[in-house]
C-alpha cells in the first residue's frame, strides 16, 4: 500500500506538464550551478541590456526630432496664415468703398510689407549696427589719414 499512495514531486509534475507544450518555463528550471554558464548569461543579458538602451536613446532621439519637425510645421503655418490674413486686410482696405480719393490713390504699404513692423527689431538691429560699424571704420580711416602728414611734418622739421 505505500508503494502505491507514495507523493509525487512537484517540481517533476510541472515539469511534465509544462513539457507537453513544448517550451521551457522560465523559473521553473533548476538553477545551474556552474559559474562559467552563469558568467555567460549575465555577459548575454548585459549586451541585450546595451542593445535595448541604445534603442531606446534612438528611440527618443526620434522622437524629438519629429517633435521639433511638428513644432516647426506648425509654426510656419501660422506665420503663413498671419502674412495672408494680413495682406487680405490690407487688401480689403484697399478696396473699400468708403475710402478717401487720396487713400485710395496711397501705395497700399501693408500688402508691400505683410509682416508687423515690430516683428522686424531684429533685422532693424543688424542692419543699425552694420552702419554703426561702417561710419566707425570710415572715421577711424578719416582719423589716421589725418594723423599722417601731421607725423610727416614733424620728421620733416627733425631733419
Amino acid at each position: 500500500m505505500s508503494s502505491e499512495h507514495t507523493m509525487p514531486d512537484p517540481l517533476e509534475f510541472m515539469k511534465s506538464l509544462w513539457g507537453q507544450i513544448g517550451f521551457a518555463v522560465p523559473g521553473m528550471v533548476a538553477p545551474t550551478i556552474d559559474i562559467g554558464e552563469l558568467e555567460k548569461r549575465i555577459t548575454d543579458m548585459k549586451a541585450v541590456e546595451g542593445w535595448l538602451k541604445m534603442n531606446l536613446g534612438m528611440l527618443q532621439t526620434t522622437i524629438q526630432g519629429l517633435e521639433m519637425q511638428r513644432a516647426t510645421l506648425a509654426a510656419m503655418q501660422a506665420m503663413g496664415e498671419s502674412a495672408r490674413a494680413a495682406a487680405a486686410s490690407a487688401q480689403a482696405r484697399a478696396e473699400a468703398p468708403h475710402a478717401k480719393p487720396e487713400e485710395a490713390s496711397a501705395p497700399a504699404e501693408p500688402a508691400a510689407q505683410p509682416f508687423n513692423p515690430a516683428a522686424l527689431w531684429p533685422w532693424n538691429l543688424v542692419q543699425s549696427a552694420k552702419a554703426a560699424d561702417s561710419s566707425a571704420a570710415s572715421d577711424a580711416e578719416a582719423a589716421k589719414a589725418a594723423s599722417k602728414p601731421r607725423a610727416r611734418k614733424a620728421t620733416d622739421k627733425k631733419q
